[in-house]
């Protein structure tokens, strides 16, 4: 073989080892990346992809809350269902009927889906969270919290009833015109719900007064009594400590009530309270409330606990009790309202 042929064989086997490396390289690489690669979880924040779940395949990925824990002063990431399962065991005690914790999940996942939506982190002390585990968002506990609550035992049992109502109600909001609603929701009624602007100043269409006799006979707050000193009495109203007891108490007047049968209005040492104001300043359970003088100590008798507007959960489970399901006590509770699944609304953002 001449030096010229010699030159073009080793050439041509140069090529094809490099052919052949390639391939090896990068077609596994190919296929991992097209099958095997997880999708990154998408997080319910306002940066988030604007178009989720809009994609028409069917590895939607997971949907991640960060939630800023209070007591460990940092921010966790919780898949969706875990957060709503935290919240139902936060906010409604776990041996209710599982329609009642089913439909409290529901209203929770409305809740946190209408954040979201709305790109709300209003009273988020930090950032990178959207929602907090307080109160001041919906009660949230992880389940580190969950199993010294209710110990190691206890812990499996109830994990396994919440995650039912979890499981059962996969997806699932309530909505009002095609949008997630303000799925507020309380402990106790007195009997009634709130129409939202009697208590707060908005008049929403879908938080209308509603009975809700099932409280009276299974609520255990239904109906409590507290006392304070006359001198408590007037500080916490800001009323002239020198107002005489019997004849303040005795002139007191409510002057309006609510379609829920709550307090609007009351007179009290002269001057006009709202019922809301007065169960805020005098730290009562709800804003229906009676009181007299014993002594030298102002009794007051408050029934019902909580703002009164939306979903009673105490209500709830009386509906549960009696063989109602989870869509019918939201549709009791939530005037005007249907139960679909949310990512067929978040294609409205």
């Amino acid at each position: 073989m001449n030096e010229q042929m010699r030159k073009k064989v080793m050439i041509w086997m140069a090529s094809a080892l490099l052919v052949s490396l390639l391939i090896t390289i990068l077609i596994p690489s190919l296929i991992f990346r097209k099958n095997d690669t997880p999708l990154p979880p998408k997080v319910f924040l306002p940066e988030a992809e604007k178009a989720w779940p809009n994609s028409s395949s069917d590895a939607i990925p997971p949907v991640i809350i960060p939630v800023y824990l209070s007591k460990e002063m940092r921010v966790d990431h919780v898949d969706l269902e875990q957060y709503v399962r935290g919240v139902v065991a936060a906010e409604m005690p776990v041996d209710f009927e599982l329609e009642a914790l089913k439909a409290q999940a529901i209203a929770a996942r409305t809740y946190i889906v209408r954040r979201w939506m709305e790109e709300d982190r209003s009273n988020v002390p930090v950032e990178g969270a959207i929602v907090t585990d307080t109160v001041q968002h919906q009660a949230y506990l992880t389940d580190k919290e969950l199993k010294l609550q209710w110990g190691s035992e206890a812990f499996q049992r109830n994990v396994e009833k919440l995650s039912q109502a979890i499981d059962q109600t996969k997806g699932k909001i309530i909505t009002y015109q095609n949008k997630p609603i303000e799925a507020t929701f309380f402990s106790t009624s007195n009997g009634y719900t709130e129409n939202s602007e009697d208590y707060w100043s908005e008049p929403i269409p879908y938080l209308r007064s509603v009975a809700s006799p099932w409280d009276k006979s299974i609520a255990p707050r239904f109906q409590e009594t507290i006392r304070l000193s006359y001198k408590q009495f007037l500080s916490k109203l800001g009323l002239s400590e020198a107002l005489p007891a019997a004849a303040t108490l005795n002139n007191s007047k409510v002057t309006e009530y609510t379609e829920g049968r709550r307090i609007k209005k009351v007179s009290i040492g002269g001057q006009t309270f709202s019922g809301k104001e007065v169960r805020e300043k005098l730290g009562l359970n709800s804003s229906h409330f009676q009181w007299k003088l014993s002594g030298k100590e102002v009794e007051i008798t408050t029934t019902g606990y909580g703002h009164g507007v939306g979903m009673s959960q105490w209500g709830a489970n009386g509906m549960a009790k009696e063989g109602k399901k989870a869509e019918e006590i939201l549709k009791h509770y939530y005037t005007g309202v249907e139960i679909e699944n949310y990512t067929e609304y978040s294609k409205l953002k």
